[in-house]
């Protein structure tokens, strides 16, 4: 499938107390995992009921496929997954049941169900407990079955609005390998909300940075991290003293410095370089044994571009998510 997906333009979208949508503009190209990035009450969930839907916009405009939601909301949900808030899973009913259950509501034949959810069972690796009652799995095979629910019919657009939020790290990395898998299968293109910086930097084709209802950036994680992200230096020594630390942060060039155990993270300005750094350290009795310079991290560069002390803003733990 080529072409375009989704097409937001100049979206706007008043509540009473806030508007939570802000002339928001962007397209995602079919066939590819789109991430929307951002902290929590930035308007993320707002767009998703907007494109599905189930909430007009004060001002603007959006295309699913080509099809106005606010005018044809029915004719865009027949074509789209979802997975927002709640999983829709029945915890009284067998995983295989859950399935057929949505599968009859989508009208598929008998013959198509089994061989649909028999399919999807297999790729999640739940088709050897597909007779259990759902109430009894853990949160992770739980959202493993509200995945396949969402994708059951075969819709060329999915929206997971969070979907490994809550999981434990074992149980996120798993469903994530299983979404990347999907994706590439099942040829659709997927929507992805997240504050899992490092599962939006695995899996998505495209990321939009929003905060309070502005799109901040629009690109590839790795383009972002090329043209945003400030020059990094890991310098990792012997005898480094709380009072280097403070005396080294404010040097010229030096725009942010940390600790991580033995090692000091720089964040460089300018055309800063590094071997006075290197220098001024031996000069003080640091003993050095690695030096490594890099680009910023992704999680770096979106806390730069939503503003890491902000009001609201969650602070991630690395190779985690904000929650």
């Amino acid at each position: 499938m080529s072409g375009v997906a989704i097409r937001v333009e100049g979206l706007v979208r008043d509540f009473p107390k806030v508007r939570a949508l802000d002339h928001l503009s962007f397209d995602v190209p079919s066939g590819i995992v789109f991430g929307f990035l951002g902290p929590n009450g930035a308007g993320k969930t707002t767009v998703i009921r907007v494109l599905l839907g189930l909430v007009d916009p004060t001002e603007g405009r959006s295309e699913v496929f080509g099809i106005d939601p606010r005018r044809n909301g029915d004719a865009v949900r027949a074509r789209a997954g979802a997975l927002l808030e709640h999983n829709g899973v029945y915890e009284r009913l067998t995983a295989y049941q859950n399935l057929d259950f949505y599968a009859r509501a989508w009208r598929l034949s008998r013959s198509v169900r089994h061989a649909r959810i028999r399919e999807l069972l297999l790729q999640l690796g739940l088709w050897e407990r597909r007779d259990e009652a759902v109430g009894s799995w853990s949160r992770g095979m739980k959202q493993k079955l509200a995945v396949a629910r969402a994708v059951l019919h075969r819709p060329p657009l999915v929206f997971l609005d969070e979907p490994t939020a809550g999981l434990d790290p074992v149980a996120s990395a798993s469903l994530r390998d299983d979404l990347a898998r999907l994706a590439q299968q099942e040829g659709v293109t997927i929507f992805l909300t997240t504050h899992n910086l490092s599962e939006a930097e695995r899996l998505c084709a495209l990321v939009g940075v929003i905060r309070r209802g502005r799109l901040l950036d629009l690109g590839t994680p790795s383009a972002l991290r090329t043209t945003r992200g400030a020059p990094v230096v890991r310098i990792t020594g012997r005898g480094l003293r709380d009072e280097i630390l403070a005396e080294i942060g404010t040097l010229d060039g030096v725009s942010q410095v940390t600790r991580e155990g033995d090692t000091l993270v720089f964040a460089l300005s300018g055309d800063r370089e590094v071997a006075p750094l290197v220098a001024w350290l031996v000069g003080r009795g640091v003993g050095i044994e690695e030096v490594r310079r890099d680009r910023a991290s992704f999680e770096d560069v979106f806390l730069e571009m939503v503003g890491q002390d902000s009001e609201g803003v969650e602070r991630p733990v690395r190779g985690s998510g904000l929650r």
